[in-house]
């Protein structure tokens, strides 16, 4: 058997983990089934730490604690400033929390420990920078066997190593926090960077800074008489316009009751945004004309340019650095995953984990269950090679439940009822309150073609094993073509479908909760506040009925952020209770 190596991305905004497993390389998702983790640490008054989404979701209330975008201080020379924002810690120390958390990870998700691993830097990262991200992970249990630059993973994602000898590709990295523009060449199926330019501190952090001054501006408060605590706020919600609107031609502003009783909203539109920006989109481009510079190479010379990163989402950006290399950006791999993949591709070869993969066939249709809604949930994407293996955990939907049927489906529509049905298996559990019960599902597809579905009960260690002959891959062109071709032809109807499907499951679990709080915690309320709630709950009720899937979601959405403050006060509240003594010595 291989010896386990890992492939991390340690990204500025988002990092992630993965591994090759039967010759395939995934990432491994977390308990709430998300394959990158906010690279964000929250550090309590009496030493209690949380990492990723949990320490984002301190930041409404205590945000000073909560440290995002290490990555830009790492292996640097700290300001005061900086310090302050760090809470006077090392960023290796804090680097090191974060890669931790993966390892615990991907340690839950194998079942064995892991111990090596490829860590991703920046190409432009000099010997200290290396170094330090070397320690940090070191100092989380890993024996980091080689430090990649970034744009030779993307590379590896994007399968540009399949590409003719002496191809040259442009990686356009546009990250959270950092920028880089890398050519390279490749040559005898290796990657060399030729040029590099960036900046270390260029990403979409400074993006949502732009947005969050222009709000304060247009509510008439000066940038300089902002708390750190409240600037915080409000760069919270400009980054959710900004990834808002890259999807939509405008969004909406809002911050309630950022002091006191003050409260701000204002619509802005995506052209508006994308004229504010401007000025750091150029700042990238003067990078790629200074790499192409250093290399001695003209815009056409280039034969593939690649996308990576959160903020190669906005349109104005990837228009930009497509009019830069006068060709059409390759934007087949997910931005934020694709550099985290090249290294679990590197670190599989390193392993030997991909030297055995035998390329005998592919998915030529998604395989998937059915979940609450009628919904399809893809597990193995069409086009996957194989052999491979892929699993979710999933839970009871309603309390009292003993039983879950799979539906094991194979087709590209959005509803369950449009799929092919291709064999069912039953899992027993006790029964619990809604929500309890954990059952994870595993598919894993062999080098013959035959799909095994595995339900495990967690709690009891139960299996279920159902075994499907062939019919992963043994599907005639015909009927694939004709099931790609509706996936096409319906797409609007069905992502509509869906999109009011998992609004109105939110919405029915939502209403009831809200009920609840507002008569738990009235008294923590002012009366502008219950307000706002009732009317967010009044126009949930109110779309419900006209099945509306933009505006229900919409609605669900604004209900659901209404109600963030009172929700952490009952949870506050729980635990003092739960806990008396060690609560009141954690708020100090």
């Amino acid at each position: 058997m291989n010896e386990t190596i890992v492939g991390i991305d340690l990204g500025t905004t988002y990092s992630a983990i993965g591994v090759v497993d039967s010759g395939f390389p995934m990432l491994l998702a977390d308990e709430e089934g998300k394959r990158i983790m906010p690279s964000a640490v929250w550090y309590g008054v009496e030493g209690a730490v949380e990492v990723g989404r949990k320490a984002l979701r301190r930041r409404e209330l205590d945000g000073l604690r909560v440290v995002t975008s290490v990555k830009r201080y790492i292996g640097r020379e700290l300001s005061a400033e900086d310090r302050e924002v760090l809470q006077d810690r090392d960023p290796v120390e804090i680097s090191a929390t974060i890669l931790r958390e993966l390892k615990r990870i991907a340690e839950w998700r194998l079942g064995r420990s892991v111990g090596k691993a490829v860590i991703t830097v920046p190409a432009y990262f000099h010997d200290g920078q290396r170094n330090a991200t070397k320690r940090a992970g070191e100092l989380a249990g890993f024996e980091v066997l080689r430090v990649l630059n970034e744009p030779t993973a993307a590379a590896l994602a994007y399968g540009l190593d399949k590409l003719a000898d002496k191809s040259r590709v442009a990686v356009y990295d546009f990250g959270g926090g950092t920028f880089d523009l890398s050519l390279l060449e490749m040559q005898d199926g290796v990657f060399q960077v030729i040029a590099t330019h960036g900046d270390t501190r260029l990403g979409g952090d400074d993006l949502d800074h732009v947005v969050a001054v222009k709000m304060l501006e247009k509510a008439g408060i000066d940038e300089m008489q902002v708390s750190r605590e409240l600037m915080i706020r409000w760069l919270g919600e400009a980054e959710r316009v900004k990834c808002a609107l890259s999807a939509n031609e405008r969004e909406c502003f809002s911050l309630p009751f950022y002091e006191g009783h003050s409260s701000f909203s204002h619509e802005l539109s995506r052209g508006e945004f994308e004229s504010w920006i401007q000025p750091w989109i150029a700042r990238t481009i003067a990078c790629c004309n200074k790499a192409l510079s250093d290399a001695g190479m003209l815009p056409s010379s280039v034969d593939a340019l690649v996308l990576v990163g959160g903020s190669t989402r906005i349109p104005a950006v990837r228009a930009a650095a497509e009019a830069c290399f006068q060709r059409t950006a390759d934007v087949s791999q997910h931005p934020d995953e694709a550099i985290a993949l090249g290294a679990t591709i590197q670190a599989g070869v390193m392993s030997g984990a991909m030297k055995k993969l035998v390329l005998l066939d592919v998915t030529p249709l998604s395989l998937g269950i059915e979940t609450l809604g009628c919904l399809m949930n893809v597990l193995i994407p069409r086009n996957t090679t194989i052999p491979c293996k892929a699993g979710e955990m999933f839970t009871n939907a309603a309390t009292g439940q003993t039983a879950m049927m799979l539906r094991v489906l194979q087709g590209e529509r959005e509803l369950a009822c449009d799929n092919w049905e291709l064999g069912r298996v039953e899992i027993a559990f006790a029964p619990m309150p809604k929500g309890q019960a954990r059952i994870g599902v595993q598919f894993r597809i062999d080098e013959n073609g035959i799909l095994e579905v595995l339900a495990r009960d967690v709690k009891s260690g139960r299996d279920r094993i159902l075994q499907i002959q062939h019919a992963a891959v043994n599907v005639s062109d015909e009927s694939v073509e004709k099931m790609v071709s509706d996936s096409v032809e319906f797409a609007f109807a069905d992502m509509s479908e869906r999109v009011w499907t998992e609004a109105r499951l939110k919405a029915d679990e939502l209403l009831p909760a809200v009920d609840a709080a507002l008569e738990v915690g009235a008294q923590w309320l002012s009366e502008e506040e219950r307000e706002r709630i009732l009317r967010a709950a009044t126009r949930v009720r109110e779309v419900m009925p006209s099945k509306q899937a933009n505006a229900l979601k919409e609605a669900v959405q604004e209900l659901d952020k209404a109600t963030e403050s009172l929700a952490a006060k009952i949870v506050e509240q729980a635990m003092e209770q739960a806990l008396p003594g060690e609560w009141e010595n954690r708020q100090g």
